[in-house]
């Protein structure tokens, strides 16, 4: 089993930035390839972020490409969700999931752990 949990989130001043973190327990993280996703209100959960196992490979939505960051301390039992240049449709909950897969992938069926979760608000 794997604990996940997100902290960072809060609100901000749309053009701010916020970091994400998402910390592990129960096994080490390594062995799994992680991803970032987001719910707004009545809309359905989406992908938002993903990376591979080592790290080295990543993709992202195309709504967040260019503003947003995942990365990896697998030391640390770490993944984080780096934001820049936030807009109010960033509005969501977030959460951090975990796959038990090396690379990186955007469906959600493929991921076995997720968080509670964490609100991040975007103000116009």
């Amino acid at each position: 089993q794997v604990q996940l949990v997100e902290s960072g989130g809060g609100l901000v001043q749309a053009g701010g930035s916020l970091r994400l973190s998402c910390a592990a327990s129960g096994r080490t993280l390594s062995s799994y390839a992680m991803g970032w996703f987001r719910q707004a209100p009545g809309k359905e959960r989406e992908f938002v972020a993903a990376i591979s196992l080592s790290g080295a490979s990543t993709y992202y939505a195309d709504s967040v490409k260019g503003r947003f960051t995942i990365s990896r301390d697998n030391p640390k039992n770490t993944v984080y969700l780096q934001m820049n240049t936030l807009k109010s449709e960033d509005t969501a909950v977030y959460y951090c999931a975990a796959a038990y897969m090396k690379a990186p992938t955007t469906s959600q069926r493929r991921y076995d752990y997720w968080g509670q979760g964490t609100q991040v608000t975007v103000s116009s």
